[in-house]
């Protein structure tokens, strides 16, 4: 049977909204989206509000037939592009095709999705993996403190239970709902302090160290006989257990993350190159969970992003449906002005949709900024770097304290890894190198010797096989590097004589990369703002990717940590070393 014999179906007559007048009461550059209902005179009775309000015009409504459901996707159809014709913004079409998102792909077919009553879907949806988060974080601070009290308990009195010690077996059982009670008051369960950053942890050091000073003051004024080595002992080992169970939980939700699961869905809006600029970061750094599934463009953009494009300003609101967005990112731009972004707040917030203002201040941390009321207009105050004073002098401290502890504790793995060298080539153990410390001052570095002893010699004949963009020289298949070196390099174990310039006073455990002076000598203006600390055996460079990062990358979180440093993320990115030693990814 030929085409033409077969058969003429006949669709349904799909009528617009409205009319070709429809949009005649609101100005051109305001859509009805962005106006409040009482503007437009007498609202209309709608069946489903929800569903019904008015699509982006931008993206065609999809046919459906007569007493269809409106909330399922409509029947993909066979229709393509006429031969040469320009490629469109196909956001419709990825929205309503048949291959699910990595979102839904990671919903097992066993347990559907199920909206709740009032909710947006998409923030539905981030709303049940955040709340099992959520719960499983209560579950594990309720076991570091069991552990804390029973391990304190066993060590300080035995398997025993005698009069004197009976009281200890109490408080040792009560010590979880303590420790879970001031976890609450520090708000260390709030969302936005969870996930990624080290707000969630300096909230957990707060509630411990609350919870110490409570116990001390509380056995003092009631005169209660409680040894000072067991609260010294549990309090303690109850917060360093917190802090290792949610540092391995957030792993374990980056890893999710790079799987494509436990998403935001966002919806950026700005201009092209900051749209661009946005989305390639978020990319690079999986881990925070944000996944950019659509844009906004200003009037008359050209769309090349690389992102399905939902309209432009005008059309938020309603892009936030199509895109199944639970997310908004409006980035710095001269249209969206205070107004703009009252009246798109309001539409968020039927749906529950997060809204988040990108600053123009770029790597300054919240901590360093606040909101001062000057005559009731909102002023961004920001605080200068903590670049002297105490904190650096408790830095300096943790630095050779940790630094001592680290070497008597490597001790054997020292001495193995320089029997090794000296055994497998001809040459020193330790290399010893010029670098460039705080303030531009030299010193000599010590390294376990990772090359041949006529590498530098042999370094102006490899210049031209740099894989590196930037004033480093780096090469994956170095063939000035021995052997052994090759696993020290991949370890990191070429880095444990470092230890000795920390404990001089010379180098940090954590900080920017020490550079060479030739490295320097090539430095820009802003570049040189990384010597204004000392330099680290370990930093944000080296744990997000070390020689893999493009160096404007590497200098932007060079120059990220000299501006927020903190105890706190000096702890965090020890952390993360660990894991980045054993990832080994960029070690070459």
């Amino acid at each position: 049977m030929t085409a033409l014999d077969e058969s003429t179906v006949i669709l349904p007559t799909v009528q617009r909204r409205g009319g070709p007048d429809s949009r005649a009461d609101h100005p051109e550059t305001l859509g009805p989206a962005n106006h409040p209902p009482a503007n437009h005179g007498p609202r209309p009775t709608r069946p489903a509000p929800h569903r019904e309000r008015g699509r982006n015009s931008k993206i065609p409504a999809p046919l459906r037939a007569p007493g269809e459901d409106d909330n399922a996707p409509p029947q993909a159809g066979a229709g393509g592009r006429l031969p040469g014709e320009r490629a469109r913004n196909q956001a419709a079409e990825r929205h309503w095709s048949d291959r699910p998102n990595r979102s839904a792909a990671a919903r097992p077919a066993t347990r559907p999705f199920t909206r709740v009553r009032g909710k947006h879907a998409a923030m539905s949806r981030r709303q049940r993996w955040e709340r099992r988060y959520v719960r499983a974080l209560v579950v594990s601070d309720l076991l570091a403190g069991v552990a804390a009290g029973a391990v304190t308990f066993a060590l300080r009195f035995g398997d025993e239970v005698t009069t004197y010690n009976r009281w200890y077996l109490l408080l040792s059982a009560l010590l979880p709902v303590a420790l879970l009670a001031v976890l609450v008051v520090s708000r260390a369960y709030e969302r936005r302090f969870l996930f990624v950053g080290t707000d969630e942890y300096q909230r957990v050091f707060r509630g411990g160290v609350g919870l110490i000073a409570g116990a001390a003051v509380t056995s003092y004024a009631l005169e209660l006989d409680l040894a000072r080595s067991y609260v010294l002992a549990a309090l303690p080992t109850a917060i360093v257990t917190v802090v290792v169970l949610r540092f391995a939980m957030r792993k374990r939700l980056h890893l999710e993350r790079a799987r494509g699961e436990s998403l935001r869905r966002v919806l950026v809006v700005g201009h092209e190159l900051s749209v661009i600029g946005i989305t390639r970061q978020l990319r690079r750094e999986r881990y925070h969970g944000l996944e950019v599934v659509g844009a906004c463009l200003p009037p008359g953009h050209d769309g090349l992003v690389d992102l399905p494009v939902y309209g432009t300003f005008d059309d938020v609101a309603n892009a936030v449906d199509a895109a199944e967005a639970d997310t908004v990112v409006v980035l710095s731009c001269p249209e969206l002005d205070g107004v703009a972004l009252r009246r798109l707040a309001w539409r968020l917030e039927r749906d529950e949709v997060d809204l988040v203002v990108a600053s123009a201040l770029i790597d300054v941390a919240g901590a360093r900024t606040t909101i001062r009321p000057f005559d009731g207009l909102p002023m961004l105050h920001v605080e200068h770097p903590r670049l002297h004073g105490g904190a650096r002098v408790i830095k300096d401290l943790f630095d050779r304290l940790g630094a001592l502890i680290l070497l008597i504790v490597f001790g054997p793995v020292l001495l193995t890894v320089a029997l090794c060298v000296r055994v497998t080539s001809r040459g020193p153990v330790l290399f010893r190198q010029v670098r460039v410390g705080r303030d531009g001052s030299e010193f000599r570095i010590f390294k376990f010797r990772s090359m041949y002893v006529d590498a530098e010699a042999r370094l102006a004949e490899l210049r031209h096989l740099n894989e590196h963009d930037g004033v480093l020289f780096k090469m994956r298949d170095d063939p000035r590097v021995t052997p052994v070196g090759r696993w020290l390099r991949r370890l990191s174990l070429d880095e444990l004589p470092q230890l000795v310039n920390v404990l001089l006073g010379q180098m940090s455990l954590v900080g920017p990369r020490p550079p060479l002076p030739s490295e320097v000598a090539a430095y820009a203006d802003d570049v040189r703002r990384r010597l204004a600390v000392k330099p680290g055996m370990t930093g944000l460079w080296q744990v997000s990717g070390r020689s893999d990062l493009p160096w404007e990358e590497a200098v932007r979180l060079d120059l990220r940590y000299v501006e927020n440093w903190s105890l706190s993320l000096d702890l965090v990115i020890l952390l993360r070393t660990m894991t980045a030693v054993v990832r080994s990814s960029g070690a070459y």
